[in-house]
């Protein structure tokens, strides 16, 4: 369908934003030096933009958790592009096996397949009330997908909110 990006192209900087799979966008609080049962390791020091959770990235494990770059502005048009698309087959399976496939593109950390699980909860609940758990999820993906395009675009959140609503009411 789309090409995946590289997750990291080059090495953040303090003040950086960057995505930390299934948590979202968080801002490049500093890099610290810290031991570790008797070795001498360098975090990123993230602070997440919705939770306010501070999380340690050992940066020779950057590639391994999928901490990458907000997506570039050139990039955007294809998660729009994503949540447009009607051609598909929603899963017609149980409940709790759509949930684990869904859970599974979340915790990629790929803007794109979070968008898949975005598009495909709305639609779904058109056709018929999702579970518990299935509405939790699509709160995720939504706020992860919201965040994202709104740094991206240097909008403010409820306008991304907007237009993502928008491609839903027809």
């Amino acid at each position: 369908m789309m090409e995946k990006r590289s997750v990291l192209n080059r090495e953040f900087k303090v003040g950086d934003m960057a995505v930390y799979p299934a948590h979202g966008v968080g801002k490049v609080h500093s890099i610290e030096r810290r031991e570790i049962a008797g070795s001498k390791h360098k975090f990123y020091i993230l602070k997440l933009l919705d939770s306010g959770m501070t999380i340690m990235v050992p940066t020779n494990n950057v590639r391994t958790v999928g901490l990458r770059e907000v997506i570039k502005l050139s990039e955007v048009d294809i998660v729009y592009d994503i949540l447009r698309e009607r051609d598909i087959t929603i899963n017609e399976q149980t409940w709790n096996r759509r949930y684990r496939e869904y859970m599974d593109k979340i915790k990629t950390g790929s803007v794109y397949e979070i968008a898949e699980v975005l598009r495909d909860l709305l639609l779904l609940r058109h056709h018929k009330e999702l579970s518990f758990g299935e509405r939790k999820m699509l709160d995720t993906a939504h706020s992860l997908v919201v965040k994202e395009l709104s740094i991206s675009q240097e909008m403010e959140e409820d306008m991304v909110e907007n237009e993502i609503e928008d491609i839903f009411v027809n």
